[in-house]
């Protein structure tokens, strides 16, 4: 009879640590749950941000294909530059959130 009240209580020891065990996963699970959510949120963003990004670059395209003439070329050439360095700096910020998602 010592032996059945022995195992019976390995038995309940180790139903108890599964479940502590259980518990403990169930909380990393939300955790992580809530970190794709975290992930998704960052790269719904940044998808945008490239779409935005695109488009710039599509009116810069054709901005530079329009010669317009009775404009400084000078002028032209100082926005030209400025507009890529905010496009760079966009491409930055993007490699950031990429970086970020990885």
């Amino acid at each position: 009879m010592a032996s059945l009240s022995s195992q019976m209580n390995v038995i309940v020891e180790k139903t108890k640590n599964l479940i502590q065990l259980c518990e403990a996963l169930q909380e990393e699970n939300d955790l992580l749950k809530l970190e794709v959510q975290s992930l998704q949120v960052a790269f719904e963003t940044s998808s945008e941000k490239v779409k935005q990004l695109e488009e710039n670059v599509k009116a810069l395209a054709v901005a530079k294909t329009l010669d317009n003439s009775s404009i400084d070329k000078e002028a032209i050439n100082e926005k030209v530059l400025d507009t890529k360095q905010k496009i760079n700096d966009f491409v930055r910020e993007i490699d950031k959130c990429i970086n970020l998602l990885r």
